[in-house]
């Protein structure tokens, strides 16, 4: 951040519209702690992080982590939204193309994996303005405060993901399909769907949850992009302005909030292993003996 082009105190000082003296800057230089060492300006924060403080905004002068809460919920909601309509489009898709292996459903499904992995959020979102807000006027393009305006950016972050991991699970499934206690499950006469869901879709998700914690950063840079297009105040907007005014308070504590996100996530996704697949558990017994 420190080497990025730019000046907070120049961005604080408004010095594109007002007279800024030298003796303004440095008065403000040093009342920021800028005029000390980096390793300093990083050990104070690191000493106030310790007690739970991020600092002030440069720009708003409110706590940074008041800041970030205000942002957490609406991001949250997108988020949420857009893991749904992934889960609606990927569980159906790689299914389906599991199915029916090299026909016409499977063809179709990676021809959609191939669009949905070469298209930027950017682009798709500006394509679902276009035709659905502009052209059919039937969805807004921007804006909170309904569940209509949630609907396009959540298809927007939720659809490039959701092909790619649809193809994930069919690979899973085709396996788990192709294993042993599946034809012995059969032999059984174990009715063909609780086969499907039971026993291969178990096994096959697990694949599929540990691309999306590997996925995860990529996920959320998506939001940021997704969050600018569509002018929803969440936390991607947030880092964006504050990237832009130099806020570097609120830039480090949203980095350190996705840090922390990601490894929350990942490690729930570590557990689930064991909810979803119990060769996990017994796995682990075994070599407990």
């Amino acid at each position: 951040m420190k080497m990025a082009p730019g000046d907070p105190v120049l961005t604080i000082l408004n010095a594109d519209e007002m007279v800024v003296t030298e003796e303004d800057q440095a008065e403000l230089r040093s009342k920021l702690g800028f005029d000390q060492p980096l390793y300093v300006q990083y050990g104070k924060w690191m000493f106030n992080l310790m007690q739970f403080d991020l600092g002030k905004s440069y720009m708003s002068g409110k706590p940074v982590i008041e800041e970030l809460l205000t942002r957490i919920p609406i991001t949250a909601e997108l988020t949420f939204f857009a893991m749904t309509i992934m889960l609606c489009i990927t569980v159906p898709l790689g299914v389906w193309s599991a199915k029916y292996v090299n026909k016409w459903p499977d063809q179709f499904s990676r021809i959609l994996a191939l669009v949905g992995a070469s298209i930027p959020n950017f682009w798709l979102g500006l394509i679902l303005i276009y035709l659905f807000a502009f052209k059919l006027s039937i969805l807004p393009s921007s804006g909170i405060g309904s569940y209509s305006q949630i609907i396009l950016p959540a298809f927007t972050l939720g659809f490039t993901f959701a092909v790619v991991y649809a193809r994930l699970l069919r690979a899973g499934l085709l396996q788990s399909l192709s294993e042993d206690y599946i034809y012995a499950a059969r032999a059984r006469g174990v009715k063909e769907w609780r086969i499907l869901w039971l026993h291969a879709f178990r096994a096959a998700v697990l694949p599929v949850l540990t691309i999306f914690g590997l996925s995860l950063g990529s996920f959320l840079g998506g939001a940021v992009v997704v969050e600018i297009l569509f002018s929803w105040p969440g936390l991607g907007s947030l880092a964006v302005d504050a990237i832009f005014n130099r806020d570097y308070p609120v830039i480090q504590g949203y980095v350190l909030l996705t840090g922390i996100f990601v490894v929350i996530t990942n490690l729930v996704v570590d557990l689930s292993y064991y909810v979803i697949d119990p060769r996990m558990k017994r796995k682990e017994e075994a070599l407990g003996r």
